[in-house]
């Protein structure tokens, strides 16, 4: 396969790109515009690695409504409603629901998912249905399965127990929920054995960790201190982290010295965040996403990721990645020429990094042809004008293919 007259990400040149057997073979700068015979041509549009999924629950989506709404919008009657949509879970119902939501992010350039599937299910129906679909989904996109004790691990009958078949059934992170236990001992001692576990199996970490206003909430020390003491590194991510905004200043000073240290990553969800956060608040509300500006500014890895495709916590939801850094740069007071620049770093190589993908992912000469084009010339653009995407390749193979939308017949305004 050959691409020409695309453009790279944080350059001004054109570049001809060419794909043998699934990997990138060539990457050359064009001196001009080419108009010769080839595979793809970009249009100097702007060619980057594949939108990167790190944080959804593919076992819930499309379920919103059933059998009834969250109507208070809160986190917690996401959880009541979720529990007894749980119960009406089959094979066929979780399978079917997956496919519908891994297309739509297909189309919108997501090629590598993190999904947090519940195990706190006596009989691991989600799990048991989409662990399977690692191999089906395999030629479009890469799955990852995380094992996600929704209502505790030590508050849930047999959670540990759960946790551990999860593995053996084929989930590939281990997860947590510290601030759902019963008690903060409960909370405190989850994460210890959730960092043990990991060791013991040799797994990756992803805690939905302090997702709640109460700035008390600081299970987030806890996981970090245990992420540095066993030396996973990076190998383990805090999601959502939302109480972190209602921390005071002198503690997170304490904190990020702690987080630096551990290496750890972190997931943000903001349009589910702001949608379930400050729900006890009066005025001011808060917006309740975690410190991303303040996380990157410290050289802390952080990722951006859509969370829900309408389900129990979040009724929209449509696969946009790129929404989601829309609202993040508002949200989080990130309105400047550099983090525009830099704004797809959220939901591509930050993605990457949180799933541990890192060293198969970018548009590198030996590494897997997988890429997306957008419509528009750079990053800035792309942001501004929230721009769709016009290819997806996958191992050299065109999944893809969308026209960009014209003006026709007003040559007043061509």
């Amino acid at each position: 396969m050959k691409i020409i007259n695309a453009r790279l990400r944080h350059s001004d040149a054109l570049f001809t790109i060419e794909c043998e057997q699934g990997v990138f073979t060539h990457i050359q700068q064009q001196e001009q515009p080419l108009q010769t015979t080839c595979d793809l041509d970009a249009k100097q549009k702007l060619l980057c690695a594949p939108f990167v999924e790190p944080h959804i629950h593919l076992d819930a989506v499309l379920t919103a409504g059933e059998p009834r709404w969250n109507k208070s919008g809160t986190l917690f009657e996401g959880i009541e409603c979720w529990s007894e949509r749980k119960k009406m879970l089959s094979h066929d119902d979780v399978q079917q629901r997956v496919l519908k939501a891994a297309e739509l992010l297909i189309s919108h350039g997501v090629q590598h998912i993190r999904t947090h599937v519940d195990v706190t299910d006596p009989e691991l129906t989600a799990l048991k249905a989409i662990v399977p679909l690692k191999q089906t989904l395999a030629p479009y996109l890469d799955l990852q399965v995380v094992a996600f004790p929704q209502e505790g691990i030590l508050s849930y009958p047999n959670g540990k127990g759960l946790m551990e078949q999860a593995l053996e059934i084929g989930a590939d992170v281990i997860g947590g929920i510290p601030h759902f236990e019963f008690t903060r001992e409960y909370g405190v001692e989850s994460m210890l054995w959730v960092i043990e576990l990991a060791q013991k199996h040799n797994k990756l970490v992803d805690v939905h960790c302090d997702e709640i206003d109460d700035e008390n909430s600081r299970f987030l020390e806890v996981l970090a201190t245990a992420t540095l003491e066993s030396g996973l590194g990076n190998r383990v991510t805090a999601s959502h982290t939302v109480a972190m905004h209602s921390y005071n200043n002198a503690y997170c000073s304490k904190l990020f010295r702690l987080l630096k240290m551990s290496g750890i990553n972190f997931v943000s969800c903001p349009t589910e965040n702001i949608h379930l956060q400050g729900r006890f608040d009066t005025f001011p509300k808060r917006r309740g996403i975690t410190r991303v500006k303040e996380l990157r500014d410290a050289g802390i890895n952080v990722a951006l990721a859509q969370d829900s495709i309408q389900d129990p916590w979040y009724s929209l939801g449509n696969g946009k990645l790129l929404r989601q850094v829309d609202f993040a740069l508002h949200a989080c007071h990130m309105m400047g020429y550099d983090d525009f620049s830099h704004a797809l770093d959220f939901i591509t190589d930050n993605g990457a990094k949180v799933m541990h993908i890192q060293d198969h992912y970018g548009i590198e000469v030996g590494k897997p042809a997988n890429f997306i084009v957008l419509n528009g010339a750079d990053d800035v653009e792309v942001i501004r004008e929230q721009a769709e995407i016009i290819y997806s390749v996958r191992k050299g193979e065109i999944m893809v293919e969308r026209q960009p939308t014209l003006l026709v017949n007003n040559p007043k305004l061509l």
